[in-house]
């Protein structure tokens, strides 16, 4: 008999649920749903399962947090709903996921890396893939600076997380290099129109 990795009747409830919580939301500088950060997420996720396999627990622990992991943070969903419908473990593993905003900025995603690594690396791969899917062109309004900042924290996240994913780890590296252009000027801003995405 084969195993499934995942139970997609729980999968898929994950999805309805992120989507519906996130309804109203849209990506930076675009009217594209912000749900389709968190399906990028998933996949992103996902396929590193299909040359990473993990227990099938893990793999759904994994799934289930890359769809919920911004629901903590961006929407009104508290922890105990969560828990409530997916449990205890993908619980702590969005709240780890989740910077916490009582700490001033600066310090926010230092305590998330801990807090993630206290995790086990299924829910390390969520930060990992969430980083990859945000490395793409910048928004217009964002500066060299902070455009830089965001590489060199993207690069903090690879050196903290890189062990859970070989596969995903090449996937960062490779979109850190490719953040380049848009701190040498190099990246063409004109071709953003406001209906596409920005991160």
């Amino acid at each position: 008999m084969t195993t499934l990795l995942f139970d997609p009747d729980r999968l898929q409830a994950a999805a309805r649920f992120a989507a519906e919580a996130h309804a109203e939301q849209r990506m930076s500088g675009s009217r594209l749903p912000y749900f389709l950060h968190v399906h990028w997420v998933m996949a992103e996720v996902a396929a590193s399962l299909s040359v990473e396999p993990v227990a099938p627990a893990d793999a759904e622990v994994a799934l289930l947090c890359a769809l919920l992991h911004d629901v903590l943070e961006d929407t009104a969903v508290t922890a105990e709903e969560l828990s409530a419908r997916f449990g205890a473990q993908v619980t702590v593993g969005v709240q780890a996921l989740t910077k916490d905003a009582s700490l001033p900025k600066a310090d926010r995603m230092a305590d998330s890396l801990r807090r993630i690594r206290l995790q086990p690396p299924c829910v390390w791969r969520v930060k990992l893939a969430d980083r990859i899917v945000n490395l793409q062109r910048p928004p217009v309004h964002w500066n060299r600076d902070k455009i830089a900042a965001y590489q060199v924290e993207a690069q903090d996240i690879l050196t903290a997380l890189h062990a859970a994913s070989p596969w995903l780890m090449l996937r960062l590296q490779e979109k850190i290099a490719g953040y380049t252009v848009w701190i040498d000027g190099s990246g063409d801003h004109t071709i953003l129109t406001p209906g596409e995405a920005s991160f």
